[in-house]
Formats: C-alpha cells, sequence, structure tokens
C-alpha cells in the first residue's frame, strides 16, 4: 500500500480489525519509507457497478459519493455513524447482488431514500428535497405532509 505522506511503495500492517458488522476490515498500517501511520479499509466487492446518469453518462459507483449525501442529509442528527455506515453498505449490497452491472442514478436515491425513511424523517425529508429538486417552500410542506415520523420523534 503507497504511503499517502511520502509515496513509499511499502507499508507493514500494524493492527487489523472488522468494523461495520464484519462487511470491512480496518487495517493501520505503518509506512517504512517516513514511518508515518494511516488507516485503510478493505470492502468485499462482489462486482463492478456502472451508475448512469440521467443525462446519459456514465462513471464507475463511488461507495463514497453515495456515504457523503447520507451523511449530509443526517447532519446535526442523533444519527450514531454506525447506522449510516449500515445502511450505506446495505444500499451497496443491494445493487451488487442485484445482477445488473449498470444502475440509474434514481434507483441509488430510491434506495437511500428507503433507506432513511427507516432511519429518520427529517434525514430523510432533507435527502428528498435534494433529490427531488424541491424548488419552492410549497413542496417542503407538500412532502412533509406526507412522511409519517419516525422512531416516535
Amino acid at each position: 500500500m503507497r504511503c499517502p505522506y511520502c509515496g513509499h511503495e511499502d507499508s507493514q500492517v500494524k493492527d487489523s480489525r472488522p468494523t461495520e458488522d464484519g462487511a470491512a476490515i480496518r487495517r493501520r498500517r505503518q509506512c517504512e519509507g517516513c514511518g508515518a501511520r494511516f488507516t485503510t479499509f478493505e470492502r468485499i466487492q462482489l462486482r463492478e457497478i456502472t451508475v448512469v446518469k440521467s443525462g446519459g453518462a456514465s462513471e464507475p459507483f463511488d461507495r463514497d459519493k453515495l456515504a457523503r449525501s447520507i451523511e449530509i442529509a443526517c447532519r446535526k442528527r442523533a444519527i450514531d455513524q454506525v447506522r449510516i455506515e449500515r445502511l450505506v453498505s446495505g444500499i451497496q449490497r443491494q445493487l451488487e447482488t442485484s445482477g445488473e452491472t449498470e444502475v440509474a442514478t434514481n434507483r441509488i436515491g430510491e434506495l437511500a431514500m428507503e433507506g432513511l425513511k427507516g432511519l429518520d424523517s427529517v434525514a430523510y425529508i432533507r435527502f428528498a428535497s435534494v433529490y427531488r429538486d424541491f424548488t419552492e417552500a410549497r413542496d417542503f410542506e407538500e412532502f412533509a405532509g406526507s412522511v409519517r415520523e419516525v422512531g416516535g420523534e
């Protein structure tokens, strides 16, 4: 593994432990060149997934991009990071096990909304406001009126 600090090609694993309910391995590494320590994560990838955007362009599936958008929706909410990671891992697993190599962005958005709906109603509305491109306060009101409170909030 290349060192992110000095670019040296070799590093030594100092510690490994499972994370995300065993869906990933967290490794602490030390660069053999400069001695810096850094963390890497190793996850199972069943297949390469290509995301097809609404304009027809395509790009490789980026788990981090999905995680960032969900984390933004969950910002300043009392949601444990482990639950967010489980949601992202669950969406990725669904995409990989679907048998499809190409997935439309709207499918990913719907899976994220479905997961957030069961996690937190405010995060669900935040995500929907971007995903469904709310342009007026009325859009929020109509959507929020259709949302049943999650978890007795």
